[in-house]
């Protein structure tokens, strides 16, 4: 089972992890991890963990998982708008085959908001893109 394990072990945490070093080769055959950074992946920051210094293996494992984080990130983005595309049609379903008078006036006013608001930034950045492609076919 040791030999399957990963060199590094990156600890989720908000906005990055935390980055450990395996090491399964010792006298008692225990996994122990050694933390050896901080990784912030809104800014692009890794900070050495203590007085450590960061070897080219360990940097170069580290910015491997950022890259595939922040791809991760991005897909789980992107499906989280196409589940919000789904249940927009899921309450327009609900909206006019099953919710009674008080239901719809809980929750009308948010929703015209919300859809408006929605509308107003996708409408402005399709006519920026169309000015963009305009200018480029120019």
């Amino acid at each position: 089972m040791s030999s399957d394990l990963p060199d590094y072990y990156f600890r989720i945490r908000e906005n990055g992890a935390s980055v450990f070093k395996v090491d399964t080769e010792n006298r008692q055959r225990r996994i122990e991890m050694d933390e050896i950074a901080t990784v912030n992946i809104k800014n692009g920051n890794i900070k050495p963990h203590g007085e450590r210094k960061l070897s080219l293996e360990d940097m170069a494992a580290i910015k491997a998982w950022m890259a595939d984080r922040i791809a991760t990130l991005a897909a789980r983005d992107l499906d989280d708008i196409h589940r919000a595309v789904d249940h927009l049609n899921l309450t327009t379903q609900w909206a006019q085959s099953k919710a009674s008078d008080a239901d719809l006036e809980a929750v009308t006013d948010r929703l015209l908001l919300a859809m408006h608001d929605l509308r107003s930034v996708l409408v402005r950045k399709k006519a920026d893109r169309l000015m963009k492609g305009d200018t480029a076919a120019e």
